[in-house]
């Protein structure tokens, strides 16, 4: 049976603009590596390919054309050259509608379909044209409606062609095929999210001291790289690393090269009119306060303003205080709606053109938002950029049926530096849960702008991908395609040898990870004598153990890219966990005076602390030659507090002259259910949805659609979840709902769901009532919340708990049913 190249799989509801390779590899624009008929040869032994591209055409575009050609050889190994509109013979034809004599060519003779391209912001079509030129007797042309559409044209070829956006950035080498066939036919994309990008923060040790190792600073020669890879991802936008950095000053070659490569640049939430707060600490004169030093902020930002020139960079507008703090105690609306004002006079004078011409965005982080909530209200043009909590879960959702011209978006995490702790060492964001809050921001009209904040970019390569895959069209992620993304995505990067069982990994790593951030985790977070320990660790012995076999069966060349985007955050948390639960262990023995024990585990928890230690120096040392120097640099083990510590701390260990207290053992509930126990039962159009593999216990239950109309009075045929279970005992019980940590996206205050017991009437719970700091903080921590309601005699014997759905944005984890104190 024929194979097919899973690359041309940039999958479509996946991987942006390409189609799925089905296994006969009769869709349109399919990479193969045999002949269909009607297909066109791309790579053959002893054949040249040729990449013409229109000499007039955008800069970046070349770029892409070189970068085509480069992973074209490193495919086939054979002959491609990038040709001109002279060039004899033609494989690929690509250009920009208006910017290119060839395209336009074919266009007015009807040889090209662009039909509906014209004006369409980043769209291509990819077709396979008869005679488009004079002595060629078919090729394969790519249009863009702009650079940038040509560009993720030129891009999407190389990924189905087996190069993965990846290559550079965690070493995945080309999938070889001496032959490559491409199918007949046409298809056409464009993005639904205008803006996607990544924000890189907190980039200090890791990839600050990466990049002053590799390139001599965080220069235009590392942004080329990251600029790269945003268009190889088919993402558009980015907020550059500021710990005392301006992408701006620091080399003035880097912005020009993003301005050449088609790559917007904004400035953070924090960072307006398009200047670093660098550029302040380095020019600024007086206090950061516009009440006292107008004139002198007007100033700056106005430079700001003139060093963007003629870029269609997004400008941040407003204003908090210096060094990413509130700008005031409580809410100052009139100057803050008096800044905005004067921001939008600096960019219509500077830009001589009305203000609302230029694309600005109002991030409404932290604090900002009480000024949204409390009734600013900034020009329609401008974009509403909502925020998560800073840990995954959106805070606000535009209103139900808001039209905008500026319309919203949503900036996200995958890193933070704040409290309850930091967490900026490994990757621990489950895709399902990544999902479920963009799907929600989506069907909330939030789709003008996503931005995710990558911390050091490294390791968050598979849930960078992800966000930005699903920013492309994110209709097309729904459920199942969500569940299949991790089994394609490591077949991007590994092939289909190996990409079924690497996707599993990712998977339980997701999953696992997502219960507590490392950063979190210590010797008392999980109990010895409940035996919770024992069954956490025993989880991440057994993925540690399925890693490492994958790896042995892994070919050398693969060897590097599976270090960097699977084992090393399998192994690195394997070993933490196995690192505290000997630290409890120990604890444990120099309570009840057993010396030897006590002295054993203090051995087992001194080598996994150097072990720690040996799986960084793989990384840095041993992986790729060497090439990610300080890129695990950040500090992990011995936080006390929510900063980290200056280097990593051994934890204190006891023995039998001087133990250390052991916390309360927690008692597990005596009878809990997984959320996919019961019977879905959907009502008033919505919907029930098993979400696999939500956390590491199991599944979740969300309704579809999110946006739809609070049941305000749930009961008969609204949306509910029964469950049957049987009790053991007479007498007073508790029976709680277990809860992802979301948040109330309306601005009511309240995420509720209701219970009824044996057919009674539901009874509310607000899983936010009382919110505090503390409250808060317990769930993000937990990655739960959990509310709960007294039954006051509950009898012995089966009994049927219904869950009915009041706010849809809610996601049901479980239920358990604990004896009533």
């Amino acid at each position: 049976m024929m194979r097919h190249l899973f690359m041309s799989v940039a999958l479509t509801a996946l991987m942006p603009g390409a189609a799925w390779a089905a296994s006969d590899c009769t869709g349109p624009i399919m990479a193969c590596e045999r002949a269909m008929p009607g297909s066109l040869a791309l790579l053959a032994p002893g054949r040249t390919a040729t990449i013409v591209v229109d000499a007039g055409d955008e800069p970046g575009v070349a770029r892409a054309a070189r970068d085509l050609v480069a992973d074209l050889k490193a495919v086939g190994g054979g002959d491609v050259r990038l040709g001109n509109n002279a060039s004899r013979g033609a494989s690929v034809i690509a250009g920009t509608l208006g910017h290119s004599a060839l395209i336009d060519g074919l266009v007015r003779s009807g040889k090209l379909d662009v039909s509906g391209l014209a004006g369409q912001w980043e769209g291509y079509v990819e077709q396979v044209v008869d005679n488009p030129l004079p002595g060629v007797a078919r090729a394969l042309v790519i249009a863009g409606a702009d650079r940038r559409g040509t560009i993720f044209g030129l891009y999407d070829i190389s990924a189905k062609a087996g190069v993965s956006p990846w290559t550079w950035w965690a070493d995945v080498p080309a999938q070889r095929h001496p032959t490559l066939y491409v199918t007949a036919g046409r298809v056409a994309d464009h993005p639904v999210v205008k803006y996607r990008g990544i924000f890189i923060n907190d980039e200090e040790p890791g990839f600050g001291g990466w990049a002053r190792a590799k390139f001599g600073g965080i220069n235009h020669l590392a942004y080329e790289k990251v600029f790269t890879l945003l268009l190889r991802s088919k993402a558009n936008f980015l907020w550059p690393a500021m710990w005392g950095k301006s992408l701006w000053e620091d080399d003035p070659a880097s912005a020009p090269l993003a301005q050449e490569m088609g790559v917007l640049l904004g400035t953070s939430h924090h960072e307006p009119m398009q200047r670093a707060q660098a550029d302040w600490k380095r020019e600024g004169r007086g206090p950061w306060d516009y009440s006292k030093n107008g004139d002198v902020l007007r100033a700056f930002w106005r430079k700001g303003i003139e060093r963007r020139g003629k870029a269609e960079d997004p400008v941040t507008i407003g204003m908090r205080g210096d060094g990413d703090e509130p700008m005031t105690e409580g809410t100052a609306t009139g100057l803050l709606e008096r800044i905005v004002r004067d921001q939008r006079q600096i960019i219509a004078d500077v830009t001589k053109r009305p203000a609302a011409e230029t694309p600005q965005v109002w991030a409404l982080y932290k604090e900002v938002q009480d000024y949204y909530d409390k009734g600013m209200r900034v020009p329609e043009d401008v974009t509403l950029l909502f925020a998560d909590d800073n840990w995954g879960n959106i805070r606000r959702l535009p209103p139900l049926g808001e039209h905008r011209a500026g319309g919203a978006g949503v900036y996200y995490h995958f890193d933070y530096v704040g409290g309850p702790r930091n967490y900026k060492w490994l990757d621990t964001n489950a895709i399902p849960r990544v999902w479920q809050q963009m799907r929600m921001a989506d069907q909330f009209g939030a789709e003008r702008l996503w931005i995710v904040n990558v911390g050091d970019l490294k390791p968050m390569e598979y849930p960078t991908s992800f966000f930005l895959d699903m920013a492309w069209n994110p209709a097309r992620m729904d459920l199942a395609a969500m569940q299949a993304y991790p089994v394609r995505w490591a077949t991007q990067q590994f092939g289909p040898a190996h990409g079924a069982e690497i996707g599993k990994l990712l998977t339980r790593y997701g999953q696992l990870a997502s219960r507590r951030k490392p950063e979190l985790i210590d010797a008392t977070t999980y109990g010895l004598k409940n035996g919770e320990w024992a069954r956490v660790l025993g989880e991440w012995n057994a993925l540690d153990t399925a890693a490492r076999g994958v790896e042995a069966r892994l070919p050398a060349h693969l060897r590097d890219a599976y270090y960097e985007l699977v084992l090393h955050r399998v192994q690195a948390m394997t070993n933490l966990h196995r690192l505290y639960e000997a630290v409890a262990a120990n604890r444990a023995a120099a309570q009840v005076g057993d010396g030897a024990a006590a002295e054993r585990f203090a051995t087992a928890a001194r080598g996994y602390y150097a072990r720690d230690a040996a799986i960084r120096r793989r990384y840095e040392v041993e992986t790729a030659g060497g090439k990610w120097t300080s890129m695990m640099a950040q500090t992990h083990i011995g936080y006390t507090g929510w900063q980290q510590p200056d280097s990593d701390v051994m934890p204190a260990l006891a023995s039998v002259a001087k133990p250390l207290p052991l916390p309360p053992s927690t008692p597990a509930p005596r009878l809990a259910l997984a959320a996919d126990a019961g019977r879905a039962v959907d009502g008033r159009g919505i919907s029930w949805q098993r979400v696999a593999g939500f956390t590491a216990e199991g599944a979740a239950m969300v309704a579809n659609l999110a946006s739809a109309p609070v049941v305000e009075r749930p009961g008969e045929d609204s949306p509910h979840i029964v469950y049957d279970l049987n009790w053991d005992r007479a007498g007073p019980a508790t029976l709680g709902v277990v809860a992802a940590p979301g948040l109330d996206v309306r601005g009511g205050g309240q995420h509720r769901i209701a219970v009824s017991v044996d057919g009674g009437a539901p009874v509310m719970l607000d899983l936010m009532a009382g919110e505090t700091e503390e409250s808060w903080g317990r769930a993000v921590i937990e990655n739960r919340r959990i509310a709960t309601t007294r039954l006051t005699d509950l009898t012995k014997g089966r009994h049927r708990v219904t869950l009915w759905l009041v706010d849809p944005e809610i996601v049901v984890e479980g239920i358990t049913l604990d004896p009533a104190a």
